[in-house]
C-alpha cells in the first residue's frame, strides 16, 4: 500500500486528484436525474416510458461522440479537450433546472451526455502519461470509486438539496460546481508532465515516457479496432447492468417496495457503496496479480471473469428474494463484483496502445454509451408491458455470462505498436493460444 500512497503525494498526486474529482462530480450530474425522476415524473405528467426516454437522452450524445471527442484529445491533447467538455456538462446541468417539458429535458440531458462523452477516454490519455503501467489497475480502479462514491452521494444530497432549492435549484447548484472544477483543470493541468512548474525529478522518473499528441502519426485504426473490440464488448455487458442500477435503482426500490423517497435515498446510497469498494478492489486485486506472476493477461482477465460471475450470482437473487433489506445486500454485492472489473477494463487501452488511448478509450465508452441509451428504456418498457420490475435483471444475468465468454479474448499483454499496419492476422484480433 505504500506504493500506492505514492498516487497521491506530490504534484503527480494532485493531479490525479483532479482527475478523481471529474469522475465524481460528473458522475454526479449524470444520476442526480434518476434521483429526482419521481418529482419530474409527477411534475410533468409522464409514463414510465417517457421517463426512460429522458433517462436515456444522456446516452444519445454520450455514444455517439465517444470515439471522436477521444480521437480529439489524442490530438490536442486532454488538457484542453476535458476543459472544452467540462463546459458542455456543466451547461447541460444548468439547463436541466429550466427545462419546461420532455422535449427540453430530453435536449438538456443530452447535452450532458456530449460534454461528459470526452472525460473517461481524455482522462485515460493523461493517466497513460502521468501513472505508472504498474499501478494503472489501481488508478482506473479508484477514479471509478470516485465515479460510484458520487453515485453514493448524490440520492442523499438530491434529497436534502430539494427542500432548500428545490429540484430546479438543485440543478443549478451542482452546474456551478461543475464550472469551478473546470477552471481549476485548466490552470493547473499539463499534458506533458516534465513540463509542469512544480513536478518534481522523482516523479518525473518514476513515470511512462511521453506519448504527446498525436498531431503527425496517423492511427491505425483497423489494428486498433481489432485489439480492443473485445474489451469493448466485455465493457457492453458491464454497462448495461450498470446502467440499470443508475437509472432505476430508486423507482425499483419505490414500485416494488412503495417504500418513500428518503429510504430509496438511504438503500440507493448503500448499494453504491458497495460499488466504490469494488471499484479499488478490483484495481488493486489485478496490480496485485501482475505484480505477482508478471503476467499482465491473466491479471486484467481473470478479475474480470471473477467480477462477471460473482455480479451474476447475486444479481440473480433478485428474481426470488422478497425481503427488501435482503434485496439490497444481494444488489450491493452483485454491484461490488461488477465494480472490480472497472480497474482491468479501463486499464486496457493505456495497455494495449497508450499513444492511442483516447481513441482506444473512446470505443469501451461507445458501449457505455449504447448501454445508456438502450438499458434504461429496455427496463421503461419491460415494466409498463409486464408491471414487473424484475424481469429487466434476466437480460442482464444473460449478458454477465456472454462478458465472460468474451473476456477470453482480450489480449493486454500484446501492445499495438504506433506504426502498426492492418493485418488479418489472429494476432491482430487478439486470440492467442
Amino acid at each position: 500500500m505504500k506504493a500506492k500512497a505514492g498516487m497521491f503525494s506530490g504534484t503527480t498526486g494532485r493531479v490525479f486528484m483532479l482527475i478523481c474529482a471529474m469522475y465524481f462530480i460528473e458522475y454526479v450530474d449524470r444520476v442526480n436525474l434518476s434521483i429526482a425522476a419521481p418529482l419530474l415524473k409527477s411534475e410533468m405528467h409522464l409514463s414510465n416510458t417517457q421517463l426512460g426516454i429522458a433517462l436515456s437522452a444522456f446516452g444519445y450524445c454520450y455514444a455517439i461522440f465517444q470515439i471522436i471527442n477521444g480521437y480529439l484529445g489524442d490530438k490536442i491533447g486532454p488538457r484542453r479537450m476535458l476543459a472544452f467538455s467540462g463546459i458542455l456538462w456543466t451547461l447541460g446541468t444548468l439547463a436541466t433546472g429550466v427545462t419546461g417539458g420532455l422535449a427540453t429535458l430530453v435536449l438538456s440531458r443530452a447535452l450532458v451526455g456530449l460534454g461528459e462523452a470526452g472525460t473517461i477516454p481524455n482522462a485515460t490519455r493523461a493517466m497513460a502519461n502521468w501513472v505508472p503501467q504498474i499501478k494503472r489497475g489501481f488508478a482506473q480502479g479508484f477514479t471509478h470509486s470516485a465515479a460510484r462514491l458520487a453515485a453514493t452521494v448524490t440520492p442523499p444530497l438530491i434529497v436534502l438539496m430539494i427542500p432548500l432549492l428545490g429540484w430546479r435549484g438543485a440543478f443549478i447548484a451542482l452546474g456551478c460546481v461543475s464550472a469551478i472544477w473546470v477552471v481549476v483543470w485548466a490552470l493547473y493541468f499539463r499534458d506533458d508532465p516534465r513540463t509542469h512548474p512544480t513536478i518534481t525529478t522523482a516523479e518525473v522518473d518514476a513515470l511512462p515516457p511521453y506519448a504527446g499528441p498525436r498531431h503527425r502519426t496517423a492511427v491505425p485504426w483497423w489494428p486498433l479496432i481489432r485489439r480492443i473490440m473485445p474489451v469493448t464488448l466485455v465493457f457492453f455487458c458491464h454497462a448495461w447492468t450498470l446502467w440499470l442500477y443508475l437509472s432505476w435503482l430508486p423507482s425499483f426500490f419505490v414500485g416494488v417496495y412503495g417504500i418513500d423517497l428518503k429510504s430509496t435515498a438511504l438503500f440507493t446510497s448503500g448499494v453504491f457503496l458497495a460499488g466504490v469498494v469494488g471499484d479499488t478492489a478490483g484495481g488493486l486485486l489485478t496490480d496485485a496479480l501482475y505484480k505477482r506472476t508478471g503476467n499482465l493477461n491473466k491479471a486484467r482477465r481473470n478479475v474480470i471473469i471473477m467480477g462477471f460471475a460473482g455480479s451474476l450470482l447475486f444479481l440473480s437473487c433478485v428474481l426470488f428474494v422478497r425481503d427488501r433489506t435482503v434485496i439490497a445486500l444481494c444488489l450491493a454485492a452483485a454491484l461490488f463484483c461488477l465494480e472490480s472489473t472497472e480497474g482491468p477494463i479501463w486499464a486496457v487501452p493505456m495497455d494495449i496502445a497508450p499513444a492511442f488511448a483516447g481513441v482506444a478509450s473512446g470505443f469501451i465508452s461507445t458501449a457505455a454509451g449504447l448501454a445508456a441509451v438502450v438499458s434504461p428504456v429496455a427496463f421503461g418498457l419491460i415494466t409498463d408491458m409486464t408491471g414487473s420490475y424484475r424481469l429487466p435483471f434476466v437480460m442482464s444475468i444473460a449478458l454477465l455470462l456472454v462478458g465472460i465468454a468474451l473476456s477470453f479474448w482480450i489480449r493486454p499483454d500484446r501492445p499495438l505498436q504506433a506504426g502498426a499496419k492492418p493485418t488479418l492476422s489472429t494476432e491482430s484480433l487478439g486470440v492467442h493460444s
